[in-house]
């Protein structure tokens, strides 16, 4: 059931650690009333994140000002160093340049190749990390027979339209579906790009290593496997993913990810080499003490409050939005004792939300997905905003 979402502004208090992802959306998986774990601030979490300075246990998230509008199925965001932004349109397989000040849009033009359908289409964006000399901007996209990376030079002195370079395919054959098609990419501290690739909603691929479905990946910029990786020549990095759309480090070089589940948790994870994340034999929290190997999230959520896609981390904390949850998740990870409590944020406020992006300090770009057609548009439905977080 889509509800419609009030024009009022509503603001969230702390709330519950908990929420399953239903479907790939999470839009029509029941609400099963759970109680959120509290934080007792008495022990370290398991992930080790005492000892740092703690954000505040009170956060806070205000749109100071709509950025454009008018954006058709708008998936990834990537920021250039001047401050501009590229988005990309899963459905209309394009991406555009939106001014960082005025908002005005200039087409870069259509990549080739791209075939949308169901949740497959144009997704996940980043810049090379050597953009400054190459000016290579990556896409994950899917094409007829697969999902798949590839990069393109970015020319913005041709005109308008035409400034995208042939696709050059860095890494391909990572399954494609009518559902789970995974799609975000960035590239690590360590200059290695990562890719969340869903398992198509054929559960068996999560777990084999064999497969490249239902895995976090971790290539180098020319699309090999990246030294280093758990599973000798393999680009394999993690697994028992079933949907992966969040990926963003902190400050210690920790990585963050946010998951779809399926009929009970939606999942906030901190991603270790080799780990083995438990789709499809379990999902949260739930009787992993018993089942070993399995990791345990950071948070988990129910369905009607978040179906995470895009993560982003600024002031000490992972902000999550959720597509199903229509809000901004704020879960404090920087020192923090115990198990993070997190809040939600504009609920309701401006519908559907896909990607956030850090912009420094403070600010988050945060992408609305109303025109992905499991919203309902409202005028000027897609919207970027610039949000100011604490």
């Amino acid at each position: 059931m889509i509800v419609h979402r009030p024009a009022v502004t509503a603001v969230l208090a702390a709330a519950a650690l908990v929420f399953a992802a239903g479907c790939s959306s999470g839009d029509d998986e029941p609400d099963r009333a759970e109680s959120p774990p509290k934080r007792d601030g008495t022990s370290q979490s398991p992930t080790g994140r005492a000892g740092a300075d703690a954000p505040p246990e009170k956060g806070s998230a205000k749109v100071t000002r709509t950025l454009t509008t008018g954006l058709k199925s708008p998936w990834g965001l990537a920021a250039l160093p001047d401050g501009d932004l590229l988005v990309s349109s899963r459905d209309e397989g394009t991406i555009t340049r939106i001014d960082g000040k005025s908002g005005k849009k200039t087409q870069l033009g259509s990549v080739p190749g791209v075939s949308p359908g169901g949740e497959g289409g144009l997704m996940g964006l980043a810049l090379s990390p050597t953009y400054a000399s190459d000016h290579f901007v990556y896409a994950y996209f899917t094409t007829e027979s697969d999902n798949r990376i590839a990069r393109m030079l970015y020319d913005e002195k041709k005109p308008e339209g035409e400034q995208l370079g042939a696709p050059d395919t860095v890494f391909k054959g990572i399954p494609k579906g009518q559902i789970h098609n995974g799609g975000r990419i960035a590239f690590g501290p360590d200059k290695m790009l990562y890719a969340g690739a869903g398992e198509t909603g054929d559960t068996d691929l999560a777990q084999d290593k064999k497969s490249l479905g239902g895995k976090i990946l971790r290539l180098t910029p020319d699309g090999e496997p990246a030294p280093g990786n758990p599973f000798g020549d393999s680009p394999v990095y993690s697994f028992g993913h079933r949907n992966v759309q969040g990926l963003a480090w902190d400050e210690q070089k920790r990585l963050w990810a946010s998951e779809f589940g399926q009929d009970t948790w939606d999942e906030l994870n901190e991603i270790e080499s080799g780990g083995n994340y438990g789709w499809p034999e379990v999902e949260g929290k739930e009787d992993k003490e018993d089942k070993e190997g399995f990791r345990d999230p950071v948070a988990q959520w129910k369905t009607s409050e978040a179906s995470p896609s895009g993560v982003a981390y600024a002031e000490g904390s992972v902000w999550m939005a959720g597509l199903r949850g229509e809000r901004l998740w704020r879960i404090p990870v920087r020192g923090v004792e115990g198990e993070p409590e997190p809040q939600a944020f504009l609920k309701g406020e401006y519908g559907r939300l896909r990607t956030v992006l850090a912009a420094g300090g403070d600010k988050l770009w945060l992408v609305t997905s109303e025109t992905d057609s499991r919203g309902t548009p409202e005028k000027g439905d897609d919207k970027i905003l610039e949000v100011r977080v604490r």
